[in-house]
């Protein structure tokens, strides 16, 4: 099973009388659960967290504790510090790394790996004075220049953990893990989404999603850790033979579901943050919609943008029909 393709957002464009007329977006990922079906539970498991570049310990968390449900043994949430870390520093790699570049500026990489050490160490004086300072306020300031565009409602997944997901979907199917809903319509997972409410969500929209990933980030530096923040994990049993587990990730609500036949895997389910927000009816859509597409290269950029602020855990590629 090595070398599997861990896949691409792909993002297509038409035009017409100079606007974005049309807009397709599609989460092309390998069918891994498909190969994880009838080989041995106890090795489907092991293997997981092997199949995945991003998000590992998530994954094989998620695995792990799908399969103990499906055994009898539900977990309600908790926080993983393992999973805790990864999410942490994979918010890191985005601000340090990823975001400065996007508005201009160099990227950070020795403030990430000393960054990342601390996380790893506990060192949460010196992360709260990395984030306090000067790189970090402009770029905060700088962030609401990275676009005008206005998103006063995004529609956002609410706080779930592993039973109650089971109220809101008794049974996954490949369907729902390629396109997963909330009542009916798209919703956006992750940071954005765990902070509902608070600083940040009513910035516009790209900076509400950056500003979401560092407030979790300075949570932890202050010591603010409670049970719904990324690093959350959770598994519930929804019959017998059928564990589901639920696990916040960085990108948002990974969901692992495995249907067990004796010790083996009769069918295995995963629903990734970034089919919910990258829905073809998702927000991506909508922020390209109607754009001016007279300068396709500043079409680019701006879905450069917007998928940074999204935020896929796979490739992405553009193409123009």
């Amino acid at each position: 099973m090595a070398g599997i393709d861990p896949g691409c957002v792909r993002l297509r464009l038409d035009s017409d009388n100079g606007r974005v007329s049309q807009v397709s977006v599609a989460s092309e990922r390998p069918a891994i659960a498909e190969r994880l079906r009838g080989r041995s539970a106890d090795e489907a498991v092991r293997l997981v967290p092997l199949l995945f570049a991003l998000c590992g310990k998530a994954q094989g968390r998620a695995a792990m504790m799908a399969l103990k449900a499906a055994r009898g043994e539900p977990c309600g949430p908790y926080l993983d510090p393992a999973v805790q870390r990864e999410a942490l520093r994979e918010h890191l790699w985005r601000w340090l790394l990823d975001l400065p570049p996007l508005l201009g500026d160099a990227a950070m990489p020795q403030e990430f790996v000393a960054a990342a050490g601390w996380i790893a160490n506990g060192q949460r004086a010196e992360m709260g004075a990395l984030l306090a300072g000067s790189r970090i306020d402009g770029l905060c300031h700088r962030l609401g220049e990275m676009e005008d565009l206005a998103d006063p409602r995004p529609r956002l997944l609410p706080p779930l953990d592993a039973q109650t997901s089971l109220a809101c979907w008794p049974h996954l199917d490949a369907d729902f893990c390629r396109m997963p809903h909330w009542q009916g319509a798209p919703a956006e997972t992750g940071a954005i989404a765990r902070r509902q409410g608070r600083a940040g969500t009513t910035a516009s929209a790209f900076a509400a999603r950056w500003l979401a990933r560092i407030e979790e980030l300075r949570d932890w530096a202050a010591g603010i850790e409670k049970v719904g923040a990324g690093g959350t994990a959770s598994a519930a049993g929804a019959e017998a033979g059928v564990g589901r587990a639920v696990v916040e990730t960085a990108r948002g609500v990974l969901m692992h579901e495995i249907v067990l036949d004796g010790g083996r895997i009769a069918d295995y389910f995963i629903v990734a943050p970034t089919e919910w927000n990258f829905h073809p009816s998702g927000p991506l859509a909508g922020w390209l919609m109607g754009r001016d597409a007279t300068d396709r290269e500043a079409v680019s950029a701006f879905a450069a943008r917007a998928v940074a602020a999204l935020d896929p855990c796979v490739r992405w590629e553009l193409e123009w029909r």
